[in-house]
């Protein structure tokens, strides 16, 4: 089933393509031990533990992951996310990152641009765990609400 649009790229048809793209160029970084940075969109991005906040108050909107060292060690892609293990701040405040393809914005590798992606990521992709969206949307009817608060009582 395709979902039509008025911009061809983004239909899900073309988010598929990219987030193939995306993924094999990354696996292919990997497998290859080509060091790499990543541009995304933080609004996507989920940090585990989160960052503190005097740490992710310095993070831009598109910000810059530099994967080298123990993060490219420890990165992994999938379908779906690339993964990996990086410090943050002064503190050097650990944390596990996980970006959606689709969130990734560039693909660098030294100076320069290997791929770039100007499909937008799924709603589903803002980072925002699968039971709570479930739950939202469970409640965004005023009857399923009123449905619940009664069996609570």
């Amino acid at each position: 089933m395709s979902e039509k649009t008025n911009d061809p790229f983004q239909s899900e048809a073309f988010r598929r393509i990219e987030e193939e793209h995306l993924y094999r160029t990354i696996a292919f970084l990997l497998e290859e031990g080509i060091e790499f940075a990543v541009a995304a969109e933080l609004e996507y991005v989920s940090f585990d533990p989160p960052l503190p906040q005097s740490i992710a108050e310095h993070l831009r909107p598109l910000s810059l992951f530099v994967l080298g060292g123990y993060s490219f060690e420890s990165s992994s892609v999938d379908e779906k996310a690339l993964v990996f293990e990086a410090g943050f701040g002064a503190e050097n405040f650990g944390a596990v990152v996980r970006i959606p393809l689709l969130a990734i914005k560039q693909l660098i590798v030294g100076e320069y641009p290997i791929a770039i992606n100007i499909a937008e990521p799924r709603p589903e992709d803002d980072g925002t765990p699968e039971a709570e969206r479930s739950m939202e949307a469970l409640l965004s009817n005023p009857e399923n609400r009123r449905l619940l608060k009664k069996k609570k009582e």
